[in-house]
């Protein structure tokens, strides 16, 4: 127990330290974006831009408002919303492009294999016991738990206009997630003692869950906060939680890399589409 305790509190400082170092890079980043930003507005570029800019709106003018509305900062139908497709449709065809390599390619495979290998030479009864744990977080009974704990939050809280993406982020994610489970009915590694599953592996349940629930949950308590340093502070631990979930699937020989990669991928793009569901019922779109 004692030598479990200190893993553990080893794990967390790493973290602490790791969240440092990336919110500094991050307020570097932004320092030097709004340099950036003021000498470009002080310069001749921007009046060049300006003038190139009217006369293409003059060319173009349907054109032109229709890009414009899609491109409006500080308005969520603007540039929000087109970042949030964009991605999420990245998100599908990296989801897309890892199955076809799951079912064409061999060096998947091989590589999954490879890293569950070397995963060996780090599993021991003590780290197996405290990734069990972990585990469990992203496991159907905990998530269902705390979705339904956080629904009845909301609507105490007078919320409800985020209880419907909440629950449609969560079924579809695991709708998805099913669906490839049986259709690609991939076998899962060889099972360390004590611990086994029962559905196919790819993709991986645990990932999928921890980022639609936890990733939903962290956008909830974020959304609501006042200062950039709070939310990242929601948002780091909330990552960090889910790496933690995703990273015990492989730890324990439950999942291969690739499962894991996918429901993180599933989890994201159910998650985008949670946002966009949420921010628009917050502002009387739909």
């Amino acid at each position: 127990m004692t030598w479990t305790l200190i893993t553990l509190l080893a794990m967390v400082t790493l973290f602490v330290v790791l969240r440092t170092v990336i919110w500094q890079c991050l307020l570097l980043i932004s320092s030097l974006s709004r340099k950036s930003i003021t000498v470009f507005n002080q310069s001749k570029t921007r009046e060049d831009l300006s003038a190139q800019g009217s006369k293409i709106r003059n060319l173009f003018p349907q054109a032109s408002r229709l890009l414009e509305a899609r491109l409006k900062p500080g308005q969520f139908s603007g540039l929000t919303l087109t970042l949030i497709v964009i991605a999420a449709i990245y998100i599908a065809a990296l989801f897309g492009g890892l199955v076809e390599e799951l079912m064409e390619a061999d060096e998947l495979i091989r590589l999954d294999e490879w890293i569950n290998q070397r995963l060996d030479s780090i599993r021991t009864d003590k780290m197996i016991t405290v990734f069990s744990w972990i585990t469990d977080l992203g496991g159907s009974t905990t998530l269902i738990a705390v979705s339904l704990v956080t629904t009845s939050l909301l609507w105490a809280q007078q919320r409800g206009h985020l209880i419907m993406p909440l629950w449609m982020t969560i079924a579809g994610s695991q709708i998805t997630t099913y669906t490839g489970k049986y259709v690609l009915a991939r076998q899962r590694p060889e099972f360390l003692a004590d611990v086994s599953a029962i559905t196919p592996s790819f993709p991986s349940g645990h990932a999928t869950s921890a980022v639609a629930v936890y990733g939903f949950i962290a956008y909830i308590v974020a959304r609501e906060l006042m200062t950039t340093r709070q939310r990242f502070e929601i948002i780091y631990w909330a990552v960090i939680l889910i790496g933690l979930v995703g990273f015990s699937r492989m730890y324990l020989s439950l999942h291969y890399t690739s499962d894991v990669a996918a429901g993180v991928l599933v989890g994201s793009f159910w998650l985008l589409l949670g946002f966009a569901l949420a921010e628009q019922k917050r502002n009387g779109l739909g």
